[in-house]
């Protein structure tokens, strides 16, 4: 089958798989004698493995081990738990400095009037100078 419709059944873009390819999450398929990728039932399943892994947030070299996990017959499920685990702990680390960011700018919000006056709370904090120990928020050290 073409890429088109590999696309249509994995529902993972054209674009994508051949970024896939190019990076070597998947083998490229060979092509047949009119220069087309010819792609097998196989590809499918595999773009739909990725796609589901990348819908759970997990990044490209997460789904690189995940995809040799699952292509290891042998393999140990401890080791898939971990790589499951480790994103676990990604994700709660981010939705604690969401949460935080979220703290910060409701407060902000709340110190401001939102009237027809121009003093701003939130623009003041926004544009005031950082130091190390001065930022909106301690999980986010970007402000």
């Amino acid at each position: 089958m073409n890429i088109g419709e590999v696309a249509t059944r994995s529902g993972v873009p054209a674009k994508t798989i051949r970024y896939y390819e190019e990076i070597d999450l998947i083998a490229a398929p060979a092509r047949g004698s009119n220069g087309y990728r010819a792609y097998t039932d196989e590809a499918v399943h595999t773009l739909r493995f990725v796609a589901s892994a990348r819908n759970l947030g997990f990044t490209v070299e997460q789904c690189r081990a995940l995809l040799a996990l699952y292509r290891d017959k042998g393999r140990a499920s401890s080791d898939v738990k971990r790589v499951a685990n480790s994103h676990i702990a990604e994700i709660d680390a981010r939705i604690e400095e969401l949460a935080a960011m979220r703290k910060t700018l409701a407060t902000l919000a709340r110190r401001c009037h939102g009237d027809n006056r121009p003093d701003c709370p939130i623009i003041d904090e926004l544009s005031a100078p950082r130091t190390p120990e001065r930022h909106l928020s301690k999980t986010n050290k970007s402000f």
